[in-house]
């Protein structure tokens, strides 16, 4: 076993608590489908919000699919100009039996722009 980070992010409509709180847990999920792993493998999840997302905290969604044993962190990006709204992104660290050139990476919806290299 080795700690793997594995990121992924998506990018939603509006900066509404339910959409915020279904797109979070749609990722959450997507990144626990794609690689070999449950929530018991989690170390820590950090979610990052770009500043216009202001409705929820991305860690009540995490917390609603039963993480709620696993460290979570929610933090608000960089705003920088130009970037691409309503984003929200996360970064799991996890025990793996994988090499690090097997971790799947999850980029949902518009996201997929940010990582074209990566996105599965």
């Amino acid at each position: 076993m080795a700690v793997r980070a594995v990121r992924g992010a998506t990018q939603l409509d509006v900066d509404e608590r339910e959409h915020l709180l279904s797109s979070t847990r749609e990722l959450v999920q997507a990144v626990l489908d794609a690689n070999p792993m449950g929530p018991e493998d989690l170390i820590s999840v950090v979610f990052t919000v770009t500043p216009d997302l202001r409705s929820e905290f991305p860690a009540v969604a995490a917390r609603e699919l039963g993480l709620g044993d696993v460290p979570l962190l929610c933090c608000t990006e960089i705003d920088v100009p130009g970037a691409m709204p309503r984003v929200v992104r996360l970064m799991a660290h996890a025990e793996l039996d994988v090499p690090r050139a097997d971790v799947r990476h999850v980029y949902l919806r518009g996201a997929v722009a940010l990582r074209r290299d990566i996105a599965q």
